[in-house]
């Protein structure tokens, strides 16, 4: 298997050129480079939690601790069979690429169970989430390293480590973990964030190309949170989703999907695999659930005019360079998901002061955010003729290795 983490590198690697004509000083410059290719911090865990049944199972974690340089390390958790050390530490490079470029002042970072959560009963996923919290307690915290979910995991999952975690430091902290249920800190709208930040990305885009919503047919692979909530918001101002899939298959109308057509997809008669719905002749194309969906075997047959990627690294470094050489608009994951960890940022504040903001007035500054960001990677899209997603990790990057030569990392 193709190893995410040296994708990334590589990746960073690619525009390594792009970024040193901006420093004087190309020594400090090569040595804040090559830190920033290395994640700060790699913990490895063995948990061990009871069964139902009363036998003991034990579990591998991770949490890759990335860059701090401009604030705290931040990244979900996530329960999945996948979950390895190359995964981990290549996202948690990814997250802080993402609060980069979003501007707010967090680092990366990113943590995981190897586990199928499918076959685990509800008291042995609490079990398991509180024994996460637990044996990796001393390397969380508000100001040292704030997890959210991910994969998986979800408010619940966070109210059981926020839980484990407090009890186990003997104090509250409520702005320790993100994600969390309103009644215990979380912040209205976080729920539907990350699709919310993607739509505003989406809507810029078609501003700026001049593309019509009603005429601009998108297909939305992948149906958890991020999906759901990107199509039912896309689907609401107007633009026309055609496909949409979960791991099961596709539902497929050329003539565009209704909101109310979303609301049971399970039960809904697929009519095209996932592989089918990648290669759709569409004006966007936006993988939404795992990494490297998009790959050197299939980006030769995808037929959109644009990708939007809304999951953590769906286009591998193999199928960036196809992309690009067919002339398709990349839409960087880095921008395009980064509502998420900017609203758990507001959580963050909010937990933080004690004082809690509306639901409009956290989507009012999410777009402001997300907006903003927008335009500042095509500003420099347009001055170095380079693409949107070289652009995103320019302006990302630089803003990273600034703070690691300002502090004589």
């Amino acid at each position: 298997m193709t190893s995410m983490y040296k994708g990334v590198v590589e990746q960073m690697v690619a525009i390594k050129e792009l970024l040193e004509a901006d420093y004087q000083d190309k020594k400090l410059f090569a040595q804040a480079f090559s830190k920033v290719t290395i994640p700060d911090r790699i913990i490895k865990k063995t948990l061990t939690i009871k069964l139902d049944n009363g036998r003991k199972k034990s579990f591998l974690a991770f949490r890759s601790q990335h860059n701090s340089a401009r604030g705290p390390y931040k990244g979900g958790i996530r329960f999945h069979p996948q979950v390895s050390e190359d995964e981990v530490k290549a996202l948690s490079i990814l997250m802080s690429l993402k609060t980069a470029v979003a501007g707010i002042p967090y680092g990366g970072s990113k943590g995981g169970i190897q586990v199928d959560p499918a076959v685990l009963s509800k008291n042995e996923l609490q079990r398991l989430s509180k024994a996460y919290a637990k044996a990796f307690s001393s390397y969380i915290g508000p100001w040292l390293d704030v997890p959210a979910p991910d994969v998986n995991t979800d408010d619940q999952t966070m109210a059981w480590m926020l839980d484990a975690y407090e009890k186990t430091v003997g104090h509250l902290s409520p702005a320790a973990f993100t994600g969390k249920p309103v009644i215990l800190g979380g912040s209205l709208g976080r729920t539907e964030a990350t699709g919310m930040g993607g739509v505003y990305v989406l809507e810029q885009y078609a501003k700026n190309r001049k593309l019509v919503p009603g005429k601009t047919k998108l297909a939305v692979q992948g149906f958890g949170n991020v999906g759901f909530w990107f199509t039912r918001l896309a689907i609401s101002r107007g633009f026309k989703v055609v496909a949409v899939s979960d791991s099961t298959g596709a539902v497929y109308n050329p003539k565009g999907l209704k909101i109310e057509d979303l609301s049971d997809l399970k039960k809904q008669k697929k009519t095209l695999s996932n592989e089918e719905l990648l290669q759709l002749p569409v004006d966007i194309l936006v993988p939404a659930a795992l990494e490297n969906v998009i790959n050197i075997e299939n980006a030769g047959k995808i037929k959109a005019k644009t990708v939007l990627e809304m999951a953590n690294g769906p286009t591998s470094a193999e199928a960036i360079e196809i992309l690009e050489q067919k002339k398709i608009d990349l839409l960087p994951d880095i921008l395009c998901n980064s509502g998420g960890v900017t609203v758990s940022y507001f959580e963050w504040a909010q937990n933080l002061q004690g004082y809690y903001w509306t639901k409009d007035e956290v989507f009012k500054r999410l777009k402001e955010i997300i907006i903003n960001a927008y335009k500042d990677i095509e500003i420099v899209k347009i001055a170095k003729k380079i693409s949107y997603k070289k652009a995103a990790s320019v302006v990302a990057l630089k803003k990273i290795l600034d703070a690691m030569i300002l502090r004589g990392d």
